[in-house]
């Protein structure tokens, strides 16, 4: 999952591994619960229409001087 504030001050959370799977909050408290109610009603969307969770994936923070 990656949270960011962005430039009103709002938290955004999003799952990559999950496309689409993106919530919001005014605290980084709240962005953390209501992304785990976004996660958990995308992986009931998906077993209600039988579909697979998608494979997971990873990725890298990499920091690049300039």
């Amino acid at each position: 999952m990656i949270i960011e504030q962005d430039e009103d001050g709002v938290f955004v959370a999003e799952v990559p591994a999950l496309p689409g799977c993106i919530s919001q909050g005014k605290t980084r408290a709240e962005a953390l619960n209501n992304i785990q109610e976004a996660i958990q009603a995308y992986l009931e969307s998906l077993k209600a229409r039988n579909e697979p969770v998608p494979p997971s994936i990873s990725q890298e923070i990499v920091e690049v001087a300039v």
